[in-house]
């Protein structure tokens, strides 16, 4: 491995982000899950950019996300991208403050998806993703304020709780 590889430097930056100041217990379940499982695709994307798609890093990655398909499907958790696009449609200050990731895989409307695991933003598209898009993404679920709104009795949560009772 080159000591020049740009993607390595992502997962440096995501592994030196912390929850440390955050009572993760407090955090709606469903949108933690949802939160881990995509800073997962996020290690992921990434790691197959810096590794080898068979080096130990990646494999148990894959790993994870195979096991998260089934854990997406119980309770509250299989209402999450409906969710998404309730709040396009219904709350849209909500949506557009959402992190930039989850509205473009969630978006019925957006091509954007998990492809293999793997964020594919375009399903024509062969390039990868640039580390900045990486960076960025990072960035916007690691923002204080979008950490305090997934507390249960926080805007984020409470709104996911009201859509869940409707439906």
């Amino acid at each position: 491995m080159t000591e020049e590889n740009e993607y390595l430097g992502v997962l440096d930056y995501l592994y030196e982000k912390t929850l440390i100041l955050q009572d993760t217990s407090g955090f709606n379940k469903v949108l933690y899950f949802y939160f881990i499982d995509t800073l997962a695709h996020i290690d992921y994307t990434a790691g197959i950019y810096a590794y080898n798609v068979a080096s130990p890093k990646n494999i148990m990655a894959g790993e994870y996300l195979r096991w998260r398909i089934d854990e997406e499907k119980k309770g509250d958790r299989a209402k999450f991208p409906g969710f998404v696009n309730w709040l396009r449609e219904n709350r849209p200050e909500k949506f557009s403050a959402l992190p930039s990731l989850w509205q473009m895989i969630y978006d019925t409307e957006d091509e954007a998806s998990y492809r293999s695991f793997r964020i594919q933003l375009d399903p024509d598209s062969k390039v990868p993703l640039k580390p900045g898009f990486f960076v960025a993404v990072i960035d916007e679920f690691f923002e204080p304020e979008f950490l305090k709104s997934i507390y249960d009795d926080a805007s984020l949560g409470t709104l996911f709780r009201t859509y869940c009772a409707q439906t």
